[in-house]
């Protein structure tokens, strides 16, 4: 019942946050990037999905709906995400779709989150941009207010953290490693980048026991059970990340945390 408790009020912490963003509107502009891909069969949908980490793809049976430039108005407010547009009736047919309906594409975990169809004749540009927002992992997501819903409403139960500073001198190259590990434990293990430097990921840090002088850290969390494991002052590379997150898929965690854990109340991050 504590632990419980303990979930609720995070997430009603979570839910107080301002996760709104101001719509921009959509650019007249003659350049191509302004606006979604056209899918004009199955094979260009499969094609386009498959090429991005995040995709948004309007499927529409009609063109004038107010959803159609709410959509387009999207493209330049995520530059890190794909839109596409179709009307073809085997693309929606493929994917399961049966009316005017928005969906977005996640590669780190083969996802495919609808609008139900009622929502999609409702929307509009803030709650499209609140869905984005949510939604948008990729092979690293950063932790924040708003991604953390989406990585716990992720069907991948294992979280990987790399705590630490972005204004550091190693940041860049850390990440590129870090990157590249993820690829292996794609489906598997969703990484996050916990910047150290903000002073809102405070908790995070404390949470698993760590302290500023043992950062960079690395985190790893089971959603399932609250397991979770450190490997403090990492020097990040592949080898040593896909190390870490085998020998805890295999079984191995410290004993100081499990003993930890049955002394405290369990809470997300």
């Amino acid at each position: 019942m504590e632990a419980a408790l303990s979930r609720f009020m995070f997430f009603l912490f979570l839910l107080t946050c301002d996760l709104t963003a101001e719509a921009e509107k959509s650019a007249d502009g003659p350049g191509a990037a302004q606006e979604p891909t056209w899918l004009a069969d199955v094979p260009a949908a499969m094609e386009f999905i498959a090429a991005t980490e995040v995709a948004v793809v309007g499927f529409f049976q009609d063109l004038e709906i107010p959803a159609v430039p709410i959509l387009r108005s999207m493209v330049e407010k995520f530059p890190d995400v794909s839109f596409g547009i179709s009307t073809d009736s085997e693309v929606l047919i493929h994917y399961n779709i049966t009316g005017n309906t928005i969906c977005l594409f996640r590669l780190v975990d083969n996802e495919q989150l609808n609008l139900e169809d009622e929502d999609t004749e409702s929307i509009d540009a803030t709650k499209l941009s609140r869905f984005i927002e949510i939604n948008s992992l990729h092979m690293v997501t950063e932790y924040n207010p708003v991604t953390v819903i989406g990585l716990f409403n992720s069907v991948i139960q294992i979280h990987l953290l790399l705590i630490m500073n972005k204004a550091s001198p190693e940041y860049e190259e850390n990440m590129h490693r870090y990157q590249k590990a993820a690829k292996l434990f794609q489906g598997k293990i969703l990484f996050i980048l916990v910047d150290s430097g903000k002073k809102a990921n405070g908790k995070v840090i404390s949470f698993f026991k760590l302290k500023e002088s043992q950062l960079p850290a690395l985190a790893i969390y089971r959603t399932l059970d609250d397991e979770w494991d450190t490997l403090p002052k990492v020097e990040v590379s592949v080898e040593q990340v896909q190390n870490f997150c085998d020998g805890f898929l295999s079984g191995k965690l410290l004993k100081e945390n499990r003993e930890s854990e049955e002394k405290t109340p369990k809470v997300e991050l």
